[in-house]
């Protein structure tokens, strides 16, 4: 089984508000479905959560009351974007149901209190393929927060143990540092959860309330010491997503946690 990260960016424009990238995601799931992998699939919310999450302060927890119909309406445009993902997997025949963060589980001061793993493991049992995304949830201690797709990423990959986790997004892998900002910026191809420590990446400058990839940096150096493998490709590039999924060569980066 595979746990599978679309990022924000690569299925909206994260510079404008509510921009679904229609075509990138119809032929991520073309790919998905030609592979005929067992798949737990999350997705970002990009433009559809963290600029509205961002004006309303959402993750700094509850401070005032006009905070909860900015949580109301980020809630709705992340499940509106999420149809739209699911409406793209059903055209190829996938089987794919949502699982709304907001309803299976709880955290507590931005960490995972509780989840309800249970429904995934019945879902994958039965046929289907989960969906689950980026969502505003409730917090014991600040009243509400954003979970983010690495933190649910992290916790799948803690109880499903996978085979491997894919991150797909708008650059061909890993680099030395920004390669948006910094044109030396050197391509990683391969590297070990011993080398991945060592690395210091730039974050993005994308409104990204979640960490951008700084926060991926985070949670891959979690999965690693999970023993799992990384890869984290371009979703641009048709067929990459696709030559990883079943294993053949492509321009990526794999970082080796378990086996290579």
């Amino acid at each position: 089984m595979i746990i599978l990260k679309l990022g924000g960016s690569i299925i909206t424009d994260k510079t404008k508000e509510n921009t679904f990238k229609q075509k990138t995601m119809d032929r991520l799931s073309q790919e998905i479905k030609k592979s005929n992998k067992k798949i737990i699939i999350v997705h970002g919310a990009g433009s559809f959560g963290h600029i509205l999450a961002k004006k309303h302060r959402l993750n700094d927890g509850y401070n005032d009351e006009g905070q909860l119909l900015g949580f109301s309406m980020t809630h709705s445009m992340v499940q509106k974007l999420n149809t739209m993902v699911l409406d793209s997997l059903h055209k190829q025949k996938i089987n794919a149901v949502s699982i709304p963060p907001h309803s299976t589980l709880k955290l507590n001061n931005h960490e995972l209190d509780s989840m309800d793993y249970d429904i995934f493991k019945k879902y994958l049992k039965d046929g289907f393929t989960p969906v689950t995304f980026g969502d505003v949830v409730l917090d014991e201690k600040l009243g509400f927060s954003i979970c983010s797709g690495d933190l649910l990423i992290r916790a799948l990959a803690e109880c499903f143990k996978p085979e491997k986790i894919v991150f797909v997004m708008d650059e061909d892998g890993l680099y030395s540092s920004n390669p948006k900002t910094d044109k030396n910026a050197e391509f990683i191809e391969k590297t070990t959860i011993a080398e991945f420590e060592k690395l210091s990446t730039k974050l993005d400058d994308h409104a990204d309330v979640t960490g951008g990839m700084g926060g991926k940096i985070e949670t891959i150096k979690i999965i690693s010491k999970m023993g799992i493998n990384t890869v984290l490709l371009n979703g641009n590039k048709p067929d990459r997503l696709y030559h990883v999924l079943v294993g053949e060569n492509t321009r990526c980066t794999h970082v080796y946690g378990g086996k290579k």
